[in-house]
């Protein structure tokens, strides 16, 4: 509990002790009268100072005034009717400072769902001068600068390993508590923490473009992105508050004035305590309070797993999925690209690799990076010249005086060049020098893990159509789809292909469209579905940027369970809306006719409001999903 959660229960137990007290040895008159109104003191001295600070702003019609104005009438009648008996309107704020005390720890314990993501930011950097280690400010640290992290602390900036051997924690990233073992040569992002070796690392990239910092402003600004049914909550408490402040006036005065025009005793008191438990009653605690609750735990959960999402209103759409589209390439497949044949005409093997690797020397599109790594040998950009890309087919280029085109079935035809057909499942790379038939190179992704599972998961939710898009061949995209069991391929595609292809699913869809991508050519299309979802580990910054959902650890597996989450928290806000609305009308109108009393009253504005907090807390709970 916080400092100011304590306090509030020390409040709430010296109330219930007083009114025990009260109770048990039966204690009237003026001591009896006292201790009342030190027990509503002490219980409801904020509610009466928010209500005043309310009524100066001229924001009068909050359940603030709802509740001082209901008690403070509730104490009036009773010295009216010489009673002496207060209790109801102690009664009102301490149930309601009950609920309130369950709304705060409901929220706080989403909060540290969320912010335990706010523990990933470092709070310095180790720079080695002069054989010493000096604390540095991580945003004062430039991009190539040699950073040192030791055993327990913080990967404060993104960057490659250049000496040492550890093994990370990523469990503020992911939610996975896998750790990962990383070497000389190995990418690392900052948010990890270090937990065995010293690391030398050089940095590629400023602390403000950081995985952390990107991941933290995600954070930060969720809340603001509110979905319909928050705003319609806002709306709706705006028009009903001033709406049941009258209708009690009305009850308060119309019933007596009519009776009196007939000659009837105008019975005032009995009026006047229908009316001030007509304003308990309506206070809309349970919508206001509940409503943003529940979608703030379903955030709150869904980061606990790794899923980022940036706001409510994507948590309700990505509720209503029902066609998920995939980008292939480092979202159902690893990304991680290895030759696996090199098939060539009268060249050395080598010799075609070291053309393609050097030609591809300036792209860093995986294909590109493999036929580096295959290669083995330096790359000498001095030997290249007059580089052009042909965005989605390839790559021309002189190296060593020699026109050497690289790329796909594509590009070839383009040039003129008759190429071989090839039978291998892969990607692949043809070579041209000088305007002749080289050779060609075969390429081989790996599927991830858990696609398959991903795919099947998806289908047991109720998704109704999974398509993968790709630029690469048909051969290889239908195998993959065939493999996973994707419903729909289209292959050999250019960006602005897929973007053409999610229109016109969009336009066929049923519900709501996800896309899935990792690329920074996905960023268009990630834009332009309904929902977009970023693999964030691997995934470029503007694909995370332009996505509604980061999967924190680039596990497919995790899209299912997003979208379980969203519809978990969604059914819950629905169940609150009607629960209270129901509630709220039967008690509104009991308490008009006379049938329910202040107590009744209590039950339908504080007992509904921790019902519906105890169930916008079941959205917190993802493990069982």
């Amino acid at each position: 509990m916080t400092k100011k959660q304590k306090k509030m229960l020390c409040r709430i137990i010296v109330t219930a002790v007083l009114v025990l007290a009260i109770r048990l040895f039966s204690i009237g008159g003026l001591p009896g009268t006292l201790l009342y109104l030190a027990a509503y003191l002490i219980i409801g001295y904020d509610i009466l100072r928010k209500a005043g600070k309310g009524i100066l702003r001229g924001q009068v019609f909050d359940e603030n005034f709802l509740m001082a104005v209901a008690t403070v009438g509730a104490i009036g009648l009773a010295f009216y009717e010489k009673s002496g008996d207060f209790m109801e309107a102690v009664a009102v704020m301490l149930f309601y400072q009950i609920g309130e005390l369950f709304q705060s720890y409901a929220v706080g314990k989403s909060r540290r769902n969320i912010t335990a993501l706010m523990d990933i930011r470092p709070d310095y950097a180790n720079i080695e001068q002069d054989g010493q280690l000096t604390q540095v400010d991580p945003d004062d640290v430039p991009v190539g600068a040699v950073i040192v992290v030791q055993p327990g602390e913080k990967v404060p900036l993104d960057g490659v390993v250049l000496e040492g051997t550890s093994t990370l924690n990523t469990a503020a990233l992911t939610g996975e508590s896998l750790p990962r073992d990383v070497t000389g040569g190995d990418e690392i992002v900052s948010g990890c923490i270090n937990m065995t070796g010293v690391l030398k690392i050089r940095t590629t990239k400023a602390f403000g473009e950081s995985t952390v910092s990107k991941i933290l402003e995600l954070v930060e600004n969720s809340s603001s992105h509110k979905s319909k049914s928050e705003n319609f909550i806002s709306k709706f408490a705006r028009v009903y508050t001033p709406a049941v402040c009258g209708a009690a006036l009305a009850l308060a005065v119309l019933p007596p004035v009519l009776r009196l025009l007939t000659g009837l005793d105008g019975d005032w008191g009995t009026w006047l305590y229908r009316a001030l438990s007509f304003l308990v009653v309506s206070c809309p605690c349970a919508l206001v309070i509940s409503i943003p609750l529940s979608f703030f735990a379903g955030l709150g959960g869904a980061s606990h797993e790794g899923i980022l999402i940036k706001g409510s209103n994507y948590l309700e759409t990505l509720s209503k999925t029902k066609t998920v589209v995939f980008d292939k390439t480092g979202t159902l497949t690893q990304g991680v690209f290895d030759v696996t044949g090199v098939h060539h005409n009268q060249l050395p093997r080598e010799k075609v690799l070291e053309y393609a690797a050097l030609a591809e020397c300036a792209s860093s599109h995986p294909i590109s990076k493999s036929l580096q790594r295959a290669h083995g040998g330096p790359i000498d950009r001095q030997r290249v010249t007059d580089i052009r890309e042909y965005s989605g087919n390839g790559v021309v280029a002189r190296v060593d005086g020699v026109n050497v085109a690289v790329g796909n079935d594509k590009l070839m035809d383009k040039l003129g060049i008759a190429w071989h057909d090839c039978h291998s499942v892969g990607t692949i790379i043809h070579l041209a020098l000088d305007g002749q038939y080289a050779g060609h190179i075969v390429i081989s992704d790996v599927e991830k893990p858990h696609a398959k599972d991903a795919i099947a998961a998806l289908k047991r939710i109720g998704v109704e159509k999974t398509v993968m898009l790709t630029g690469d061949r048909a051969k290889v995209a239908d195998h993959v789809a065939q493999d996973l069991g994707v419903d729909e391929v289209h292959s050999e595609l250019l960006p602005a292909d897929k973007v053409s292809q999610v229109e016109r699913l969009l336009s066929r869809a049923g519900g709501k469209l996800a896309f899935v991508g990792d690329g920074i050519n996905d960023a268009p299309v990630l834009s332009r579905a309904d929902i977009g979802i970023a693999m964030g580990a691997m995934g470029s910054d503007a694909a995370i940027e332009a996505a509604d959902v980061v999967l924190m650890d680039d596990d497919p597996l995790k899209i299912a369970k997003a979208i379980r989450i969203s519809r978990k928290c969604i059914r819950i806000v629905y169940e609150n809306i009607a629960f209270a609305l129901i509630v709220k009308a039967l008690c509104l109108l009991l308490v008009a006719v006379g049938a329910a009393n202040m107590w009744a009253a209590i039950f339908g504005d504080v007992g509904v409001m921790v019902i519906a907090v105890l169930n916008a807390i079941r959205a917190l709970r993802v493990s069982k999903l």
